[in-house]
């Protein structure tokens, strides 16, 4: 425990510990986007995260700890975006369903978590302690895309020929605008919008 964190109340003490690992988190996300899992250093991070590397131990005993407590984060942060978004288009057309889910994916990559396009579009070899939490993370947001596309392949709405397909197209469309659209260059959204528009050709005609 850190001096400050020893003389705060409980309830204050708490609270700073949450930012600074929430802190540390998005250094160690940003770092592994950029140089992948061999290229992640603790000295990066905690200097990223402007602490001391022992304070970084005291919160993360090691490297493999944190990068699983970083993929733990994003992965509920990602899913529980895309569930909003779709319980906000929850009684509309699959087609709104999906527009929805795009249009939030695209967000997520583009302001929300914009390292998440190049961790994912590009991958780096990762040990197997994370190889399988990584596949478990894809899983888990390929299910939600999956279940609207199947819903409009049923209803006779999506014209598709291989929706496996098409779903491994939209993310490359996605992940892909993560890299070239910047918000502050698209301020009134009209490129957002127009990607979102053509990713949903690849199922409506």
């Amino acid at each position: 425990m850190t001096t400050d964190e020893a003389v705060a109340p409980p309830g204050r003490a708490a609270r700073r510990r949450d930012r600074r690992k929430a802190e540390m988190i998005e250094a160690a996300l940003r770092i592994l986007s950029a140089s992948g899992y061999q290229g992640m250093r603790f000295e990066d991070v905690a200097e990223r995260s402007d602490i001391a590397k022992a304070t970084l131990y005291h919160y993360f005993p090691s490297k493999d700890a944190l990068v699983s407590a970083a993929l733990e984060k994003l992965t509920s942060d990602v899913l529980l975006h895309l569930g909003a978004a779709l319980e906000t288009a929850a009684d509309r057309s699959p087609t709104d369903r999906l527009r929805a889910l795009i249009a939030e994916q695209l967000r997520v990559l583009t302001v929300l978590y914009p390292e998440v396009g190049k961790l994912f579009s590009f991958p780096a070899p990762w040990p197997d302690e994370h190889s399988e939490a990584i596949k478990t993370m894809r899983r888990r947001h390929d299910r939600i895309f999956r279940e609207v596309v199947d819903l409009g392949v049923t209803s006779g709405e999506f014209d598709c020929p291989d929706p496996s397909v098409a779903l491994h197209c939209l993310h490359g469309i996605l992940n892909h605008a993560s890299i070239w659209l910047r918000p502050d260059a698209d301020p009134d959204g009209r490129t957002r919008d127009a990607v979102v528009e053509e990713a949903l050709r690849l199922f409506v005609r």
